[in-house]
């Protein structure tokens, strides 16, 4: 039989698989690169990545290594030397005490978030994921064969759930709480008198675990970042995500960690050694290099991600349809766009959610961005304010041009 005539058999992918949605932000770029690759001028704001390169002093480190001999497996947690600098950052900036032992560095902070929910949950065990979440979360806990519970908090509260929505949402199968601040899509950052509350709610539900994704913690533009296991009542029931590509722009790099007491540190460290082993031995040692460094790179990009939102909201104030809140953090701008609900475009098609919304900017502004759906908030669409003034100008123009369109 000739190749040609060969037929493959069918092919059975596992129930995992089949019911795990693609990542909307990883999809909506795909289609922005596309369109470009037809010859339009298209403006990608659907990806949360800095524009700013790498610190020069972080990748001189990265070279260092390189001729220093850094080439071989490295620990499955990390490191020493990065462990240990991870806990003196903890202890200057956030007032938590850890040791080494409680620190897994890992392939990025999305691997930490896994190797978590992975060690924590079990099958129908309920997570309460705080709405609008970031779109891998509930993917995350369903992977674990986890119960997702979105709770969304309220636009007029900056999207934020109160301690009184969080103890009214938990259950005896209870088991997780996800949630992130500064947050991405909203930039909503949580005070320290609303984690409090919060902790005292966890508190009174020992069978309850916090996780605390703070991948965004030096964007913020309100002053103070809390973490919430500086609550010494529910500490050893907090684990703490954090990484390096969001404030010293590695997103490349592939670094990220965790803290948690040293029974969940050696779990999560127990499935990272099956999946991934250590991390990267050179941008390990960049990462060392980049808290050496303290934060004066970082606090250089918070200043100019400060500028582009407010230049961003100046700009999306007077867009038809549009209701923007100010994010207090990170580098998003998540406006409700249901007042464009119901209406036509040019070609007659009815805009009937943010998706059809996201994608009618697509292909008639040539502008991408991802719609609230993806992060539990179907009534919302996320720019990304990562780009250059001028892009935002001329972005912000076509989405204003083309919602005028509507009819």
């Amino acid at each position: 039989m000739s190749a040609d005539a060969t037929t493959l058999a069918p092919l059975v992918l596992s129930d995992r698989i089949n019911s795990m949605q693609e990542s909307q932000t990883i999809a909506m770029a795909k289609k922005a690169r596309a369109l470009a690759a037809e010859g339009f001028d298209v403006i990608n704001l659907s990806f949360g990545e800095p524009d700013f390169q790498t610190p020069q002093y972080i990748k001189d480190a990265a070279k260092e290594a390189l001729d220093q001999g850094y080439t071989l497996y490295t620990p499955v947690p990390g490191y020493l030397e990065l462990r240990q600098a991870i806990c003196d950052k903890l202890q200057r900036e956030n007032n938590l005490s850890y040791k080494p032992e409680n620190v897994v560095v890992s392939t990025g902070a999305k691997q930490a978030l896994v190797n978590v929910v992975m060690s924590l949950v079990n099958p129908g065990d309920e997570v309460i994921v705080f709405a609008p979440y970031w779109v891998s979360y509930e993917e995350m806990v369903k992977l674990a064969e986890g119960v997702p519970v979105p709770l969304v908090g309220s636009l007029e509260n900056d999207f934020k759930v109160t301690a009184a929505e969080l103890e009214a949402a938990i259950t005896p199968r209870t088991r997780l709480i996800m949630y992130s601040s500064p947050c991405n899509p909203t930039g909503s950052v949580f005070s320290r008198e609303e984690l409090g509350a919060i902790a005292e709610v966890v508190a009174r539900n020992p069978h309850v675990h916090v996780l605390a994704d703070e991948i965004y913690e030096y964007i913020n533009f309100v002053g103070e970042h809390v973490s919430i296991a500086q609550f010494d009542e529910i500490k050893d029931r907090v684990i703490t995500v954090n990484g390096f590509s969001k404030g010293y722009a590695m997103t490349g790099w592939r670094v990220g960690y965790l803290v948690a007491r040293k029974e969940i540190a050696s779990a999560c460290e127990k499935i990272q050694s099956q999946i991934t082993s250590g991390t990267c031995s050179i941008a390990q040692r960049a990462s060392l290099a980049a808290l050496q460094g303290g934060r004066s790179s970082a606090d250089e990009m918070v200043t100019a991600y400060h500028r582009r939102r407010d230049l961003v909201l100046e700009l999306a104030k007077d867009i038809p349809g549009f209701r923007t809140p100010t994010p207090s953090g990170a580098f998003y701008v998540f406006p409700d766009v249901s007042g464009c609900f119901g209406k036509s475009t040019p070609e007659g098609q009815t805009i009937s959610s943010a998706a059809d919304l996201a994608m009618y900017l697509l292909n008639d502004a040539h502008v991408a961005a991802v719609d609230g759906g993806a992060f539990g908030a179907p009534a919302c669409i996320r720019f990304s304010t990562a780009a250059a003034d001028d892009k935002l100008r001329e972005a912000f123009q076509r989405i204003k041009n083309s919602v005028s369109k509507l009819a």
